[in-house]
């Protein structure tokens, strides 16, 4: 089954910088178009970022647009996310998607990461 495990969070001081990466497995992650979300505390799923299948063509959220940069490496089967110049904002349980868009009740499969930005 598909498998998409979510690593590299952590506590980060503002303007700080973290890599986050997933793994995905029982998949063919280079067919995949790929993304990002994000849960805040008691908020909603928000959508961070995609990358197309070829890892050619990105979008961002407007939130986090120059901040945030997505890639992939297809040759490990893995999704990664560079998050600089971070804020307290972006505290939140990141998730990978193997989707190029979320629904509005989309349930990640994977247990995410944490990210917490506080001084």
């Amino acid at each position: 089954q598909v498998q998409l495990v979510e690593s590299g969070g952590g506590l980060v001081q503002p303007g700080g910088s973290l890599r986050l990466s997933c793994a995905a497995s029982g998949l063919s992650f280079s067919i995949y178009g790929m993304s990002w979300v994000r849960q805040a505390p008691g908020k909603g799923l928000e959508w961070v970022s995609t990358i197309n299948s070829g890892g050619t063509i990105t979008s961002y959220a407007d939130s986090v647009k120059g901040r945030f940069t997505i890639s992939r490496d297809n040759a490990k089967n893995t999704l990664y996310l560079q998050m600089n110049s971070l804020t307290p904002e972006d505290t939140a349980v990141y998730y990978c998607a193997n989707r190029p868009s979320i629904p509005p009740d989309y349930n990640p499969p994977g247990q995410g990461t944490q990210v917490t930005v506080s001084s």
